[in-house]
């Protein structure tokens, strides 16, 4: 057996004959009744042995990874029957439908995004009445300015091409994801990958928007990424192994009836490859990268048969990001200045000449500063667009192009003038527009934080003004938003008044508290934690909460705009994000990766210890949320502190990562190596094992409800990973609490679920009501 930490009076609980978690908390609310529930499924034992470094343990639900055994079918049809019984009582039955009913009255009938000119035509997407799912249109664009633009996509004086419909694709298939989407530079072709399993193999169609038929259909499954030539004759993809991992760089000449030939070939099975084209579509660039490093090869667009020239070979935390401009790669890199330094701390912008004789020549043209980071660019005719961070803070700036500098004195990023688009909060999530035009001067933002509904914003990168035109409308909430501004702007109508006169939009700060603070961890370490409730509803001392973690791969926590938690908020409960090690840039993620995978860990559980000690939330009313390796995050610190949380909702979660660590054949197993460790080094694997949540599982100890969900086509976090937790919980922990552990497994979808708008809103309705019927909250209406 994996060895775990005692616990104090362990041998107790192993004894006791009743739960003791309600006598140890007295103020503890008792946990749901499952007497008028069937009892819970339980899963069958087949004898296996696993061994790794001269070491045995046994698993016996290591029989669920055959996914077509019929027991399995049938052990997740009792365990879906429980699950919904379980949650269908909440609220006397009806609390879900409730939830979802309010959720599905906060969107609006129909939903759409402003145009975005490219070329001679606008783009959009619209999700229509009574639809899950967007369809992407375009018309073209007059020459009377985009406020006139804006009318003709109101009044549909412009015809309309409808360029892919979703919903046709989901109606046809049951189920529909769409993962790459790209136009020619010439606007005659749409490219896109579909997958209409949920299992990630997504294949390519190639639709002429002329003759709108599908032309060309790739034979391979499994294509990631899409990148067009210049001349819209070509098209490159890169396909997947039998891991998924894109390995394989393809190009297909459409003009051609023979199959597209091979480009490039990544031996290392450490590292996937990414295509794509520079923002001109004079180059196209090759990235081959770990989860830290990359290596990047270019050729001429036009000139594929001269094959690829590297531009740096591949360095151990050391990445580059290419962009080309008037003759010169512009690179984003934190590689070593001279050949004795250290990687830096983050990136720098250098550049070379766009020619294969010259590309080892570099100079470096910027630094961002000692106070902020650089984090990516994206590169116009005009103009140069910087990511930023500045303490934790989104940023992004302008900068005239092309750059007139010194080669021998790089300069600093304010030598350089540039201008820092305005943002209404620091607390914002901020996501790029599509802004394909390369000869544009003007930028596209999606603005957002936890009281902002979604704002478009265009910035004039040449006049250095910006327009709002749009902000996600929140139909109940109308009446009662604040204001930035001279007027509220909740549709495209309206925003066609606002143009010129006034730069508003409406939040939701009058209402509800959004506050960042800084949480002190184990080792001294401030963790970052946004804390959001209603100024009206909230109760110190008294109020539910739900802390949000992830905590993995570099990824920021989403903290965008959801109307759907306003059905929490409304009813008290405190929603807190914490910033956990594991996310954010390179020197936050790498203090949580592998061996420091702890630091995660016990940062969470710091941020939700916090919450309960500031009378922010209720002792026995703290709960956790967390999908994939965020599902990891709180079950470990389920392990560790059994009594912190007194219900939890893991998503698809990653909870047998020794196991499935152990088995390079699974799907992206290898590639997380860089990320929790490779079990074959005696010392990650112990790393490993020793926060496993599935190997540390404490017999006998109370555990809170928690309701796990799983997807039965995901290939990133197998299905048993899910299974096998409850089963082993119902199995070795308290008796009497488990029956509050419940699974519940979508059988059509994959990793990232079905994704329309009204089925999310009843995906989320179902993990609220398991929450509030967890906390015996499950009669309380909106405050």
């Amino acid at each position: 057996m994996l060895r775990r930490r005692p616990r104090p009076a362990a041998f107790l609980r192993l004894f006791a004959t009743s739960c003791r978690r309600s006598s140890l908390h007295p103020s503890q609310p008792q946990l749901p009744n499952p007497a008028a529930l069937p009892p819970p499924p339980v899963a069958k034992k087949v004898p296996f042995t696993v061994s790794a470094h001269g070491r045995s343990w046994s698993d016996p639900y290591h029989w669920m990874r055959d996914t077509s055994d019929p027991d399995l079918a049938a052990l997740l049809a009792a365990e879906n029957a429980y699950a919904d019984a379980f949650v269908g009582s909440a609220g006397g039955g009806g609390l879900r439908a409730r939830l979802a009913a309010e959720m599905r009255a906060r969107l609006p009938p129909s939903a759409a995004t402003p145009p975005q000119p490219w070329g001679p035509w606008l783009y959009y997407q619209y999700i229509p009445e009574g639809k899950e799912y967007p369809v992407l249109s375009r018309k073209l664009k007059p020459s009377r300015g985009i406020a006139q633009a804006l009318l003709d996509y109101l009044s549909g004086s412009e015809k309309e091409q409808v360029l892919l419909d979703w919903n046709e694709v989901a109606e046809k298939n049951g189920y529909v994801h769409i993962g790459s989407c790209r136009i020619s530079p010439d606007h005659r072709f749409l490219a896109y990958t579909v997958d209409t399993s949920g299992g990630e193999l997504f294949s390519l169609e190639v639709k002429d928007l002329q003759s709108e038929h599908v032309i060309f259909s790739s034979p391979d499954k499994g294509i990631v990424s899409l990148a067009w030539a210049r001349n819209s004759g070509s098209l490159f993809y890169t396909v997947c192994d039998e891991t998924l991992r894109p390995n394989q760089v393809f190009c297909k000449k459409l003009q051609s009836d023979e199959a597209g030939f091979l480009v490039f070939t990544e031996e290392d099975v450490n590292c996937c490859v990414d295509i794509t084209s520079t923002k001109d579509f004079k180059y196209m660039t090759v990235n081959s990268n770990t989860r830290t490093s990359s290596e990047v090869f270019v050729m001429e667009s036009d000139n594929v048969r001269e094959g690829l020239w590297p531009i740096r070979k591949r360095a151990d935390k050391v990445q580059y990001f290419l962009e080309h401009h008037n003759g010169f790669f512009y690179i984003l890199t934190n590689a070593p200045v001279n050949d004795t330094e250290m990687t830096t701390e983050g990136y720098y912008l250098a550049r070379c000449q766009a020619e294969n004789s010259l590309v080892d020549r570099w100079q470096i043209v910027m630094y961002p500063g000692s106070d902020c980071t650089i984090q990516d660019m994206d590169i116009f005719h005009g103009n140069l667009v910087l990511f930023l961070q500045k303490n934790g803070t989104p940023l992004f700036c302008s900068i005239n192009m092309p750059i007139d500098v010194d080669i021998q004195e790089p300069k600093e990023l304010n030598d350089l003038n540039p201008w820092y688009l305005p943002i209404p909060s620091n607390m914002c999530s901020i996501i790029p527009g599509s802004n394909n035009d390369f000869m544009s001067s003007t930028y596209r933002l999606v603005v957002s934080s936890p009281v902002i509904p979604d704002l478009t914003v265009d910035y004039d990168l040449r006049k250095r003004t910006f327009t709002v035109l749009h902000q996600e409308e929140v139909t109940s909430l109308s009446a009662n938003l604040g204001t930035v501004g001279k007027s509220n702007v909740s549709s495209i109508q309206q925003n066609l008044q606002l143009v010129e006169t006034s730069q508003s939009w409406s939040d939701l700060s009058k209402l509800y508290s959004c506050k960042r603070i800084e949480v002190i961890s184990h080792d001294g370490v401030l963790i970052p934690l946004v804390i959001l409730y209603s100024r009206e509803a909230h109760r110190y001392g008294e109020s539910p909460g739900i802390l949000y973690g992830y905590g993995a791969y570099g990824e920021d926590l989403d903290k965008s705009w959801c109307s759907e938690r306003l059905s929490l908020l409304s009813r008290g409960w405190v929603l807190a994000f914490a910033d956990v090690r594991g996310g954010g840039d390179l020197s936050w993620h790498q203090a949580g990766t592998k061996a420091n995978k702890i630091n995660s860990i016990q940062d969470f559980a710091a941020c939700g210890m916090h919450l309960i000690k500031e009378g922010l939330v209720q002792q026995n009313r703290l709960c956790a949320i967390g999908s994939s390796a965020g599902g990891l995050l709180v079950g470990a610190v389920i392990n560790m502190l059994p009594d912190l949380f007194s219900a939890a909702v893991l998503k698809v979660p990653f909870l047998d990562i020794c196991n499935t660590m152990l088995d390079p054949t699974l799907p992206l197993t290898v590639l997380d190596y860089e990320e929790f460790g490779d079990p074959n080094i005696p010392a990650e694997f112990e790393a490993i094992c020793s926060y496993s949540p599935y190997d540390n599982l404490s017999p006998g100890v109370c555990y809170p409800p928690v309701l796990v969900t799983a997807s039965f086509n995901d290939t990133r976090v197998g299905i048993w990973e899910a299974a096998k937790w409850v089963a082993k919980v119902r199995d070795i922990t308290c008796t009497s609490c488990s029956q509050s552990v419940i699974l519940k497994t979508n059988m059509q979808s994959g990793h990232f679920g079905e994704g329309g708008r009204f089925m999310h809103c009843d995906e989320t309705a179902y993990d609220y009501a398991f929450l509030m019927k967890a906390l015996r909250l499950d009669d309380i209406t909106t405050a």
